[in-house]
């Protein structure tokens, strides 16, 4: 199954840049420890396919809004945003 993600890069609050994945989880079977896997599983790929991934975070739907799981700056930062626009596929 291929899952569409969104690679960026933007600068830090240090000065620095921060390279992050967002991944198009359409929906989560809700726990944490699911979630938690199913992201570090797709990061794990992410990066396996030469993408530089510092932070991740899953985007998914639910009650009609769109929601972030992830590294808790990441999210803070996309809940800011709108969904990125998907960059690239990777097969999970």
């Amino acid at each position: 199954m291929k899952i569409n993600l969104a690679h960026l890069r933007e600068r830090s609050t240090s000065g620095g840049w921060i390279d992050f994945a967002v991944f198009d989880a359409k929906s989560t079977s809700g726990t944490n420890s699911a979630n938690d896997s199913l992201l570090h599983q797709l990061t794990v790929k992410a990066r396996a396919s030469g993408l530089k991934v510092d932070q991740s975070a899953l985007a998914y739907s639910q009650g009609g809004r769109v929601r972030f799981f992830g590294n808790k700056n990441l999210v803070d930062y996309l809940s800011n945003c709108s969904v990125p626009n998907w960059t690239h596929q990777i097969e999970a």
